[in-house]
């Protein structure tokens, strides 16, 4: 779902914000975008065919929801998902997704996302209702879905994921361009991300990347330099970015019984082409994560991609995260690699004025 470098789309969540999009970007490179729309975080999209949309009832279409358009001119970010504002094209976006994905899951997810997406007992016919999903999931983990109305600062977004609450759009998809995606809808966040977070050990691991924000934060507080300061920042949340994006977006696990490969990453769980692309392609170089690498290596979001990262399981996960938090500690992620993902002015902010 997305890999591009500076693509000014509607945002939404920034580790989503984190990588200017799509996956969690961190913040873009040298260019520091202004604005509510300058990026998300990574999350594997579509985004191939921009043909001009259809004449059909809004509702609450991605890009043509008029209950989203109040929200952000009335500058409220967190809101209530108004159910009955969905039309009928809506759930039947819903029902074709979900059902076109369904074999991918089976064949192709990690097993944990698989009891996670019994255990939501999520509707194939109809979109989902937010607080039902939450009844299932909060008792499992304590994790919450939040809706929001579009973009969220990289520091916001982590900071939710520390308190167990994940920023959730509420838009779906046109139902009929289903491969065009351009900016995260509900059926990315709630059948991509959502069933990981019924997993405890993954929900630790995304709540351990929330304590990673606040210890950026602190780093950058003591730097009097205010060049110094951003540029510092710019390079930790690019590595942040880059693990979020190698990781949660687009991530491999190891199977538990005999090791074949399965797919956790978020990007490709909810990508009709990508999760067996991912998989079984000859295309896609596929390594154990190394972190030095990881932090290191740009990424682009407007094609599959040619380079995934594998950890042994969620416990790992966890591990490497601790690592990436030490790392950030003993100043080694100052001077990551330039490239994408691009870094944000409105991210860069959200740490520096919280």
């Amino acid at each position: 779902m997305k890999a591009k470098s500076l693509v000014r789309t509607p945002a939404r969540h920034s580790a989503d914000s984190l990588a200017l999009w799509e996956g969690g970007s961190a913040l873009s490179e040298a260019t520091l975008l202004e604005g509510r729309d300058e990026f998300e975080l990574a999350s594997g999209y579509d985004r191939r065919s921009e043909r001009p949309a259809p004449t059909v009832a809004a509702g609450l279409t991605t890009g043509r929801a008029p209950f989203i358009e109040q929200a952000r001119a009335a500058h409220r970010l967190y809101i209530e998902q108004p159910y009955d504002q969905y039309t009928e094209d809506n759930h039947r976006a819903w029902r074709l997704l979900f059902a076109r994905q369904e074999e991918s899951w089976q064949r192709f997810a990690n097993p944990h996302f698989l009891r996670g997406i019994d255990c939501l007992s999520l509707d194939p016919q109809a979109v989902p209702r937010l607080e039902e999903v939450n009844q299932f999931l909060s008792p499992r983990t304590g994790f919450q879905a939040k809706p929001v109305s579009g973009y969220i600062p990289a520091f916001q977004f982590f900071d939710c994921l520390r308190n167990r609450e994940f920023p959730t759009t509420i838009t779906i998809r046109d139902a009929d361009r289903l491969d065009y995606l351009p900016e995260p809808d509900i059926f990315h966040d709630i059948a991509g991300h959502v069933p990981m977070h019924a997993d405890p050990a993954f929900a630790n691991a995304l709540v351990r990347f929330g304590d990673c924000a606040h210890t950026a934060a602190e780093i950058v507080a003591d730097i009097r330099d205010e060049d110094e300061q951003v540029r510092r920042l710019s390079s930790i949340l690019r590595a942040m970015a880059r693990f979020f994006w190698f990781t949660v977006e687009f991530g491999l696990m190891r199977g538990e019984e005999n090791g074949t490969l399965k797919v956790y990453g978020s990007g490709l769980l909810s990508s009709h082409g990508e999760i067996e692309h991912s998989i079984l392609s000859p295309d896609v170089q596929r390594y154990p994560l190394q972190l030095e690498w990881v932090v290191n290596q740009a990424f682009e979001i407007d094609h599959y991609q040619p380079l995934l990262f594998i950890v042994d399981s969620f416990g790992h996960l966890f591990e490497l995260v601790g690592d990436l938090e030490r790392w950030m500690r003993q100043g080694r992620l100052n001077n990551v690699a330039p490239g994408e993902p691009g870094v944000s002015a409105a991210d860069l902010r959200s740490f520096l004025h919280r």
